[in-house]
């Protein structure tokens, strides 16, 4: 027997108990647990919905503002240093990665649970690093490749000629729409030459406008920091602080309306790829196909227009909101204030769509980083039955969250407690709207979408 089999096997003998044969792609948002529900789905969606609400009127009996300023400020100096030494070896490991995949795509088996590329990049790097970004850290700057492999290349270092948030936003969506309607889970080679095309673009971008380009426009990078901003640890001077979860997205960090929009279409991205995958969604685009609207156009349609409810739903309720506060306060300034809250919820649904995919599919993971070339058996772990009510645990926390950071947002912002609450009723009421979608979709089994 190979090394690299043995130590294949070595990687799976802990987890085969519970694990059984893998036989199509997972991972969708009402896998498991639409099926668990024993309540009607309006009762449901009603008792979620009003979870946001309440969390919503209790928050409002902290008017303390200097209780509010001590719990978000409050830090921990950790033991961890963030030397050069550790930062060199994450570059190391991001480039041999990407490098990896490309191998294993064009080289590796063409069953997709098999092959390692489809997995690294959909288990690993999608479901398990995006996780890690808002539930421990944003280790992102240090591992990606893309960055350090332009560090050897020269650059222009032009401007960039427009807001970069909002080309990271139309980037954003393209990926959403390339996940959703090209079968990039299923075919290693397109994945690998998606892989280069990418890299050749960051490249590009590098060599035109420099470090801007990863700062300002890449939308991968701006995913990454966008989740970290949700995490309990940030990096300090001297190493890692601990800190509350979601206490980093109280600070003022957008720069303007681009900002806003990327915050939104990263909560809508995740919550149109969980709606394709809903039997109402299915049923909903074979009828609009029949009536003779084109197959290709339906899914960037129904994209777009999504995105464009979620951001108005979200400035109308910052216009109300400054109506009812009777402020000064520009309008602008209140939207990119309160639009980090919103990273909360896009963290929870992230984690209620990709956390059953993660934990599936890392036996087949295991198997194919120890023996990537090899066509060997793929496995997947037996998921218990509580997994569904975690990943409905998962949306309703990062909505309570999202409501308790903007509660602390809004008595940064306005000197009269007054205001500062009524500031929040619009907002409050657009969350319970978010909510109650992403329940939705959650309490739905999953359907493959038609027409892709």
């Amino acid at each position: 027997m190979s090394r690299r089999r043995t130590a294949r096997l070595l990687a799976l003998a802990a987890l085969l108990p519970f694990v059984g044969r893998a036989l199509a792609h997972g991972g969708s948002l009402g896998g498991g647990a639409g099926r668990s529900l024993d309540v009607p789905t309006w009762l449901f969606l009603a008792t979620g919905g009003g979870v946001v609400g309440v969390s919503f009127l209790l928050s409002s009996f902290a008017t303390d503002r200097e209780f509010l300023a001590r719990v978000h400020e409050r830090r921990r100096e950790l033991d961890v240093p963030v030397g050069d030494a550790l930062v060199a070896a994450a570059r190391v490991v991001g480039v041999l990665a990407v490098a990896g995949v490309v191998a294993a795509g064009f080289l590796g088996p063409a069953a997709p649970l098999r092959n390692a590329a489809v997995l690294v990049v959909w288990v690993g790097w999608w479901a398990g690093l995006a996780m890690a970004a808002y539930l421990v850290g944003n280790a992102w700057p240090a591992l990606n490749p893309w960055r350090t492999m332009a560090r050897r290349l020269p650059s222009l270092d032009r401007p960039v000629p427009v807001d970069g948030a909002w080309l990271s936003t139309a980037g954003l969506l393209a990926l959403v729409w390339m996940e959703v309607v090209s079968p990039l889970a299923d075919d290693p080679r397109l994945l690998a030459a998606v892989v280069v095309g990418y890299t050749a673009l960051a490249l590009g971008g590098y060599v035109l406008f420099g470090a801007r380009y990863f700062e300002t426009v890449d939308p991968v990078s701006r995913v990454f920091r966008s989740y970290g901003m949700v995490a309990p640890t940030e990096r300090g001077s001297d190493g890692l602080r601990l800190r509350l979860p979601g206490s980093g997205l109280e600070t003022d960090s957008l720069d303007g309306r681009g900002d806003v929009a990327f915050v939104v279409a990263l909560l809508w991205g995740t919550t149109f790829d969980g709606l394709v995958g809903t039997p109402p969604w299915a049923d909903f685009a074979r009828a609009v196909v029949d009536a003779g609207v084109p197959a290709a156009l339906l899914y960037p349609a129904a994209l777009l227009a999504g995105f464009a409810v979620f951001y108005a739903a979200y400035l109308l309720a910052v216009r109300y909101g400054a109506g009812h506060a009777e402020t000064r306060l520009d309008e602008s300034v209140l939207a990119r204030r309160f639009a980090p809250s919103l990273l909360a919820i896009a963290a929870g649904y992230h984690l209620a769509h990709y956390l059953g995919y993660f934990l599936s599919l890392s036996p087949a993971l295991l198997g194919a980083l120890a023996d990537p070339l090899s066509p060997g058996q793929a496995y997947t772990l037996v998921l218990p039955g509580w997994l569904g009510g975690a990943s409905l645990a998962a949306v309703l926390v990062g909505h309570v969250l999202a409501v308790w950071v903007a509660h602390a947002v809004a008595y940064d912002l306005f000197p009269s407690r007054m205001q500062a609450v009524r500031s929040q009723y619009a907002l409050t009421l657009v969350m319970v709207f978010y909510t109650m979608t992403s329940l939705w979709i959650v309490s739905r089994p999953y359907a493959a979408p038609p027409f892709v």
